[in-house]
């Protein structure tokens, strides 16, 4: 720990001894809980089993959900909250730092806001949010539950212990069943936990449908990630979309973000005299809703494949830099597939990468088609008899 790490932990200990209140976590008397998310999109939709879980446990609570402006529209869509907060927390809104002492300005303004909701319980899913739980406090919110982590604990009623090498989703269940234990039947399996989609999403879904003449087994890939390290080539994109149409008579949907037009045109190929169809642009809800349509979504490792298996689709995904053990699929092998770089130093866990290192880190790029193309077959349907007479 650095010298101004440990100045800061020092400044936070001091702040929580002045203004925390000692009240012992009470379950049974929470009858309004936020849940504070506030980062990226794949982060919010591997917290959809916790969420799911704390909900049956709670199911007369109010429950509210603290989120970044860019997941608002897919947090209205989870059916376990009854409300969403926004908040663009600094260092997850991607915006150039201010000065230092700004995100505790911010935290408290923020916690004036959120105090008058008298919330009884704060739930920090975010495992080193110490910025969160210091707003929770400032914000008199009495049962403050997180990881323990040394700048979060001073804020905390109660720690739960975090475990680096845990997948988010299983470190998310074990947050929140500190707060369900003696609720829920342990024995009692929930479903597959979903996103619930608007009627205004599916009609978009079912007109794009008919618009392109409801293709038959239709493919979704998706080539773009958050981070320039994380993608792959366009032209192995390229490649696999061609074996996709060509070997195993699907339909190809290349879907691209806000900016991401020339990537998808050129993972596309000519456009339609490939075969090919192109979805940009679309909200996230409508993208959701017109994945469900899809028997399998293939694409690096990004937000978007996650929000393929919150509406039940299968994928194949490609991994380098991030640990897919933490970060992967959630779910059953055996609807989805990671293809993970083969070099040594996979995974280092960082994406901050400048454009003039990205030569020196080619960890996505080294995976082949071929290795997609097997993950691929082996989680790609059999082709039926109709499938073989419409496509």
């Amino acid at each position: 720990m650095g010298v101004r790490d440990r100045l800061r932990l020092q400044f936070l200990r001091s702040t929580a001894a002045l203004v925390s209140p000692q009240n012992p976590p009470d379950g049974a008397a929470s009858r309004r809980i936020l849940v504070m998310r506030p980062d990226h999109l794949g982060d919010l939709l591997l917290s959809l089993p916790a969420l799911q879980q704390l909900r049956s446990a709670f199911p007369q609570s109010h429950l509210g959900l603290l989120v970044g402006s860019w997941n608002e529209e897919l947090a209205r869509r989870i059916p376990y909250v009854d409300e969403v907060m926004t908040l663009d927390v600094p260092w997850f809104d991607r915006q150039p730092k201010g000065a230092p002492w700004e995100p505790y300005i911010l935290a408290r303004r923020e916690a004036e806001r959120i105090g008058r909701q008298d919330w009884d319980m704060a739930i920090v899913l975010r495992p080193d949010f110490w910025w969160g739980a210091q707003l929770a406090v400032w914000a008199g919110i009495p049962q403050r539950i997180g990881y323990g982590f040394p700048e979060t604990i001073p804020f905390l009623t109660r720690v739960v212990q975090y475990h680096p090498l845990w997948h988010e989703a299983s470190l998310a269940l074990n947050l929140v069943k500190a707060v369900t234990a003696g609720r829920l039947d342990p024995s009692a399996a929930l479903p597959d936990p979903r996103l619930a989609l608007t009627p205004g999403d599916e009609e978009y879904a079912a007109r794009w449908w008919e618009e392109q003449g409801r293709p038959p087994r239709m493919v979704v890939v998706h080539p773009g990630a958050g981070a320039p390290v994380k993608q792959w080539r366009a032209d192995r994109f390229r490649a696999v979309a061609g074996a996709l149409a060509k070997d195993m008579g699907a339909t190809v949907l290349v879907t691209g973000g806000p900016g991401e037009e020339g990537l998808a045109a050129e993972v596309a190929g000519g456009g339609l005299e490939d075969g090919h169809l192109r979805l940009v642009g679309a909200s996230l809800g409508q993208l959701a809703a017109v994945l469900q349509h899809s028997v399998l979504a293939v694409g690096v490792d990004s937000g978007v494949m996650h929000l393929a298996a919150a509406v039940g689709v299968p994928t194949v995904r490609l991994y380098g830099p991030v640990d897919a053990a933490r970060f992967g699929p959630w779910g059953s092998g055996e609807r989805h597939a990671v293809v993970r770089s083969p070099l040594a130093c996979v995974p280092c866990n960082r994406l901050d990468f400048s454009t003039e290192e990205l030569s020196y880190h080619p960890c996505v790029r080294s995976i082949s088609v071929e290795q997609v193309m097997n993950a691929v077959r082996s989680m790609m349907p059999a082709r039926s008899t109709s499938d073989a007479v419409t496509g």
